[in-house]
């Protein structure tokens, strides 16, 4: 599919639902299509915010599900997903398949001491990397902190996103987005 075609098919009529504000995150451009370059800037942000090198087993990761999940989501290989594929195929079965390997390397690449759990400033920095604005970090991070130890850890922050994505509460999705 053209650019010009896929980019007449991108832009959900509802964005406010849970799966139209993910995929406006995805699209980082702000062009109306997600393209590979779009998803995998989001991984080079994570490094570049983190300091870690091109070699570091946690970026590696980050890159080996990101490819895993961007060559699931473009399941007809032209390089863009527009909207109604991305609608069509993400569902619960897809985040504990393929999502949450994604999603949960970036997490680590993000936890910094390695001890499971990321800090507000680990949060609040992977969030911003993967295009969420501080502010609505910060309120995410307030919501997935019940106990208020100042750490989310990784079950919770997957277990979070997957219930935006599916439609369950989650108190998280609802600030970030």
């Amino acid at each position: 599919m053209s650019l010009a075609k896929a980019r007449q098919q991108a832009a959900p009529l509802d964005r406010t639902t849970p799966k139209a504000r993910i995929y406006a995150m995805l699209d980082t451009d702000g062009d109306g299509v997600a393209s590979r370059h779009d998803y995998f800037v989001r991984i080079e942000r994570a490094q570049q915010a983190t300091g870690r090198t091109d070699d570091d087993p946690m970026v590696v990761a980050a890159r080996t599900t990101g490819e895993r999940a961007w060559a699931a989501m473009d399941s007809n290989n032209d390089g863009v997903m527009t909207f109604d594929e991305y609608a069509s195929w993400v569902d619960a079965e897809k985040f504990d398949t393929i999502c949450k390997f994604a999603l949960g390397a970036l997490f680590d690449l993000a936890d910094a001491d390695q001890d499971g759990s990321l800090h507000r400033s680990e949060f609040t920095m992977l969030r911003q990397a993967l295009g969420n604005r501080a502010d609505n970090a910060d309120a995410a991070f307030e919501a997935l902190d019940a106990d208020g130890d100042g750490r989310v850890s990784r079950d919770e922050y997957l277990a979070s996103i997957r219930a935006y994505v599916t439609g369950d509460d989650s108190p998280m999705g609802e600030a970030l987005y």
